[in-house]
């Protein structure tokens, strides 16, 4: 892998090569070259991209050493952050855990969500339709007339006071098995 056309290599490859082998790396493969110089090329840019805006605001005509330096400690100081101290970290620990944690609301095991909330309330409903109350036979319009008419009224009465044929829906829960 490293090796191969030594010649024919661009000067930052045979740079980049050189800081592998450096560091102990002597089995890679060869586009893991080409992405270091691609890194390397954009944060050139970034970096002399925010020294020219450095320089114009400074108003110079050309990029100097200093605006290139203060362009680099910029984009260090927003890209990498240093952890704070450990002795910081320990007295925040400290405070933190002096604070008791809350006591437990629920007994002992894993709390679970309301019944209704799980997967085994039922999820299915029966529809039965509610039989009518009388089994009689409809009268058809001969049978009206010669019936007497206070009956008739009667009847109707009786009829509306019966509930309407809404059908009616029942659940049913699933019984827990006895342990």
């Amino acid at each position: 892998m490293a090796g191969e056309g030594e010649e024919d290599v661009p000067r930052d490859a045979k740079i980049v090569k050189s800081l592998l082998k450096s560091m102990g790396v002597e089995d890679y493969e060869p586009r893991v070259v080409h992405q270091f110089l691609e890194l390397w090329y954009r944060y050139v840019v970034e970096v002399l991209t925010d020294a020219q805006v450095y320089s114009e605001h400074a108003s110079k005509s050309t990029i100097d050493c200093d605006d290139v330096k203060l362009a680099i400690q910029s984009k260090v100081s927003f890209s990498f952050s240093q952890p704070p101290p450990r002795e910081v970290l320990l007295e925040l620990a400290a405070s933190r855990n002096k604070i008791p944690l809350p006591k437990s609301i629920a007994g002992p095991g894993i709390p679970l969500p309301p019944e209704q909330d799980t997967l085994l309330s039922p999820n299915y409903q029966l529809v039965i339709p509610k039989k009518s109350a009388s089994t009689e036979p409809e009268e058809t319009e001969d049978d009206e007339e010669m019936a007497d008419p206070a009956q008739s009224s009667s009847q109707e009465q009786q009829t509306s006071e019966l509930p309407s044929q809404t059908p009616q829906r029942v659940s049913f829960p699933l019984s827990r098995r006895p342990k």
